[in-house]
């Protein structure tokens, strides 16, 4: 798969970077000394960080390097460096571990959230979200376009990157017996987007893009237009004749007792 485009992810990036921002305003005051932003993208999440906690060391990683380039443009208040999230360990446990929208690409969270938490300092705090929006039209039709006859010896397994999320009661089991509180909620945002190619467009830079880039080129243009086309009828036209894209989100922000 082709690494991340940084200007087509950050293309909404008001709409990205809400959910962000939300989950940091859920983070309870405690002092931070070291931070990391796991799967930091193109720094816009990490920017978040600094302006939070002026004073800290706020480390930002990821698998791409042009995702690492912009963000290293973006703050120089930061310091970023390639690392996969899967096996990632600190040189010191830092009090704040956030993670925006990365955790989704990774699988085995039975094991993989406790391992996360576990890394923290006494009484840090795991503060994370992830797109729920498999069972959303715009992810379902993903895999119905990928099984038509003309992509589905490319692109039928795209969709296997990425494991349903566990049930929320399942996520708060992994992490309450060492946190001293476990906050977890579901948002849905509403997302006006400006027809049904605006929404493949947001899609093209995160969930369809695994799907898209498994394709020889010459398919890549006729898999995105039968998709659009389905997006069109799936997403209509509301009053002011814009669409509204439905994207939930699940919120986890878990704090761990002091020793």
């Amino acid at each position: 798969m082709e690494d991340w485009n940084p200007q087509l992810y950050s293309r909404f990036e008001d709409q990205r970077t809400r959910p962000a921002r939300e989950l940091l305003q859920r983070v309870p005051p405690i002092a931070v000394r070291h931070a990391v932003d796991l799967g930091c993208g193109p720094g816009n999440s990490t920017e978040l960080l600094v302006q939070r906690y002026p004073d800290a060391d706020v480390l930002g990683i990821d698998t791409s390097e042009a995702m690492l380039r912009s963000a290293r443009q973006r703050v120089d208040a930061a310091r970023f460096e390639p690392h996969d999230v899967a096996s990632w360990k600190p040189q010191a446990a830092p009090q704040l571990i956030f993670a925006n929208a990365v955790l989704q690409w990774l699988g085995d969270h039975a094991r993989l959230m406790p391992r996360l938490f576990g890394l923290l300092a006494p009484g840090g705090v795991l503060a994370l979200q992830m797109p729920d929006n498999l069972d959303e039209p715009s992810h379902r039709l993903m895999h119905e376009v990928a099984a038509l006859p003309p992509f589905s010896a490319a692109a039928r397994d795209a969709g296997a990157q990425r494991d349903k999320p566990l049930s929320v009661p399942a996520y708060y089991d992994l992490l309450a017996a060492t946190a001293e509180e476990v906050d977890i909620w579901h948002t849905v945002y509403r997302h006006p987007m400006a027809d049904a190619d605006a929404i493949v467009q947001w899609l093209r830079a995160t969930g369809l893009r695994p799907f898209v880039d498994a394709l020889p080129q010459a398919k890549q243009a006729d898999f995105l237009a039968e998709y659009t086309t389905r997006i069109d009828r799936a997403y209509p036209a509301r009053a002011d004749g814009r669409r509204l894209l439905a994207f939930p989100r699940l919120f986890i922000v878990a704090r761990r007792k002091p020793s």
